[in-house]
Formats: structure tokens, sequence, C-alpha cells
């Protein structure tokens, strides 16, 4: 099992398997981005955010964030039915698509670095707010956009005993995540 995971290759599985989503289940085409690392906590947010969470001998958490229309425009195109305002649907809805691409990024992953589980989404919507894992480790993000408006696919990794190490204040012994 590995104990470094290489981010351009982590970047080429969250754009493929979130290309396969979007095709396949909404008919959308997106365009990535330049993939980046994400080292501080990201400021104020409006519109929805969708967290999951991995666990094995690696840990982490994968997310997707959007503004609120592109998440109605999403979420109609997924449910086949026109809706203009976040509701309950959207927020299901925005956790499946986050559930199906994490979950295929996941399932890729798992080849290198074992068995992972997913936990159920979360899903958050509102303005002028703030989301972010109590992890220390740099997230991979992959911007997308869909006509002109983006969203951001995000990733997060981090061997399971680095992970209880930063609970307990421990310095671990080092893992390299590039």
């Amino acid at each position: 099992m590995a104990n470094t995971i290489e981010q351009e290759r982590v970047s080429e599985i969250v754009r493929r398997a979130t290309e396969e989503v979007f095709t396949a289940m909404l008919g959308v085409t997106v365009r990535a981005g330049d993939a980046y690392v994400e080292q501080s906590p990201p400021d104020h947010f409006d519109g929805v955010v969708s967290f999951i969470g991995l666990a094995g001998a690696w840990v982490g958490t994968g997310s997707i964030s959007c503004s609120s229309e592109l998440a109605c425009s999403l979420s109609s195109s997924f449910l086949m039915t026109p809706i203009d305002v976040v509701d309950e649907q959207v927020l299901d809805a925005m956790g499946e698509l986050t559930n199906m691409i994490i979950g295929s990024v996941k399932n890729e992953m798992e080849a290198n670095l074992g068995p992972m589980g997913l936990s159920i989404p979360t899903v958050i919507h509102g303005r002028n707010f703030a989301a972010r894992s109590l992890g220390r480790d740099a997230w991979t993000v992959v911007p997308f956009w869909s006509d002109d408006r983006r969203l951001d696919v995000k990733v997060c990794f981090t061997p399971k005993d680095r992970a209880a190490a930063h609970e307990h204040g421990v310095r671990p012994k080092a893992f390299l995540l590039t």
C-alpha cells in the first residue's frame, strides 16, 4: 500500500470521474480547469457545498461546491424537472452527485490506498459561510465550468495513522502529498 499520493494522479482521477458523471447522469459537458493545491481554508462562500467522508487505511474528505444557480441547474438536469430555488430536492441531488463523483474517485484510489468506505453526504446551503476540514493536509482542487459557472471538486487524503497523530497533537513520521 502506498504512503504517498501524487497530486497529478489524484487530479486526473477527479477529472475523469466528474466528466463521466456529468456526461452520463446529467447530459452536461463540463470543462476542467487546472488543478491546484489548497493549503489554507477557503474564504467565505455563497452557494452549495456537499461533503463526503472516506475511511480506511487512508482517510479523507471529498466535496463539491458551486453557486446556488448552478446547483439548481444541475439538479434540474439530474431530476429532469425545472428547479429555480435551492430546496430539499436540490440538496438531495447535490448529495447524490457528490456520492457518485467521490465514490468513483474512491473506487479508483483503492487500487493504491487499500479499501475505503464512504460516509453519507452532508450538504450545506447558505450565504457568507466558511467550511473546512479539521485535518491539516492540503486539498487537491479541480475546478470545472458548465457554461460560465464554476463547480469545484476537492479531495483530501491522509494515512489513518497520520490523521490520528494530528488528533492527539503527535508529530507523525513524514508523508508526502504532492
